[in-house]
């Protein structure tokens, strides 16, 4: 990571690396190796107080945080992150140690300010700014983030945070005016940063990417070797024993068995389609009842990655009228996690149904959320037992009302946030021209699986 980091920054950029006393002086030596000794700029320590159940050691009451620049060049701006004297330079009297001056000089002086010392003592954790707090672990304050955005960047540069957390870094950045790219592994990171970004006043126009199959396949390879039919077992092994599946073979199209039912994997390259649907539903018969690793009900589970759209709804419809019990989960990205793998906090949830209720008049469209049905048996009993209707469910939902069939356009949205737990569930849009469009309505629940849904329209 700290390889590409250094190729990614910029000649005149800075890096700030944030760690705790656990790894901080392994870290130290691999930033020294890769960027270089001599672009090693400061060991700032990031102090705060507050309650310690330590009686036996002093108390932890700092972090790290290692800056290094890619060459000597690099940026500083002094002057944008100065702040207060402790005690005035008019009350001491002094400009240096030694110095002294006029009244007319110390008053300039306090009111230019200083600049920070490498250890931060007036800049207190989150705990302190209960606005702020979003219930990550390690999420940083606002105020720690300006001062090293300021401090290291002009506006209309651009800042990475590659492990964005609760969004602090792009957060302040967009109020910095700075571009930014944020990411992270986890869907409810992304999600609460996406909530974050849009409660900000003018927020530019942002777009939330996902490297998809891309990342899968790389993933896939570097777990599970090179060669195609040996990865493509192993892999399947892998995802079956996080499902508590047992495989089978002699099949092509159902890989496990889970409690009578027969499992399917999906590949990490493409979503599950109708098609494939189909094809499983028809070696599913052929199977039923024939040798011991054959299913002993109707019921099939259908683990994807990606799904066509809409195809929960269409090909359970088809099912149900063959008389077999599909169940449609998500392969959550945490599987790609090691840590998640290791703690065994892996959880296939099955995929929502939504429904819409349009009401066009002339060019103005009415989209109404009716319905948000999502399967229970999975979800934990505490979760359960809060929700007392199903719009409840539902956290953040946006439309994009000219769907070209790529990109999602989120041109409206609406969401749920700590101060206002409200959603609104009806909104209206007016077309410039008439013409037939096609509409996608995209949902993400409080466990943070998303559900898109699309609808056809014309308008005269």
């Amino acid at each position: 990571t700290a390889v590409l980091l250094r190729d990614l920054l910029a000649e005149d950029g800075s890096i700030y690396v944030h760690c705790d006393w656990h790894a901080g002086h392994y870290i130290k030596a691999v930033m020294d190796e890769v960027f270089g000794y001599e672009n090693f700029r400061n060991e700032i320590v990031w102090c705060y107080s507050g309650p310690s159940h330590q009686s036996r050691d002093f108390p932890d009451k700092h972090d790290t945080i290692f800056r290094y620049s890619k060459t000597d060049k690099y940026i500083f701006n002094p002057e944008s992150i100065r702040v207060p004297y402790k005690k005035s330079a008019l009350a001491t009297g002094r400009t240096t140690l030694t110095g002294r001056a006029d009244v007319e000089r110390l008053l300039e002086i306090d009111k230019r300010g200083k600049i920070p010392e490498d250890w931060w003592a007036d800049i207190g954790n989150i705990g302190y700014r209960h606005s702020e707090i979003l219930g990550f672990p390690t999420q940083k304050s606002e105020p720690l983030l300006e001062r090293i955005i300021k401090a290291s960047s002009n506006e209309g540069d651009l800042v990475l945070d590659c492990f964005c957390g609760s969004g602090t870094t792009p957060a302040v950045a967009e109020k910095l005016n700075r571009r930014w790219i944020a990411a992270d592994l986890s869907k409810y990171a992304i999600h609460i940063t996406r909530k974050r970004l849009l409660s900000i006043p003018d927020v530019k126009p942002f777009v939330i990417q996902n490297l998809g199959k891309y990342e899968r396949q790389i993933w896939q390879s570097a777990e599970f070797g090179e060669d195609n039919q040996r990865r493509q077992l192993e892999y399947r092994k892998f995802i079956l024993d996080l499902y508590h599946a047992k495989p089978v073979n002699g099949y092509e199209w159902l890989h496990g068995i889970k409690s009578g039912r027969m499992v399917h994997i999906g590949s990490v390259d493409s979503p599950v389609t109708e098609s494939d649907i189909t094809n499983i539903a028809s070696e599913f018969k052929r199977a039923i009842g024939k040798g011991e690793n054959a299913p002993s009900t109707n019921g099939i589970d259908i683990l994807g990655w990606d799904f066509a759209f809409e195809v929960n709804e269409i090909a359970r419809a088809k099912a149900e009228l063959a008389g077999l019990d599909l169940k449609f989960k998500k392969i959550p990205i945490d599987v790609m996690d090691p840590k998640a793998v290791e703690q065994g906090d892996i959880h296939f949830y099955q995929l929502a149904a939504l429904k819409v209720k349009p009401q066009l008049e002339k060019r103005k469209l009415t989209i109404e959320l009716s319905d948000f049905i999502i399967p229970q048996e999975d979800i934990p009993e505490d979760v359960r037992s809060a929700i007392s209707h199903w719009s409840q469910w539902v956290d953040y939902w946006a439309i994009d009302w000219d769907f070209k069939g790529d990109t999602f356009h989120n041109q409206w949205q609406s969401y749920r946030t700590k101060k206002n737990n409200d959603l609104q569930l009806k909104t209206s849009y007016i077309y410039d021209k008439p013409g037939k469009y096609t509409v996608a309505i995209k949902v993400v629940d409080i466990l943070g699986n998303d559900t898109t849904k699309r609808i056809q329209v014309e308008v005269k």
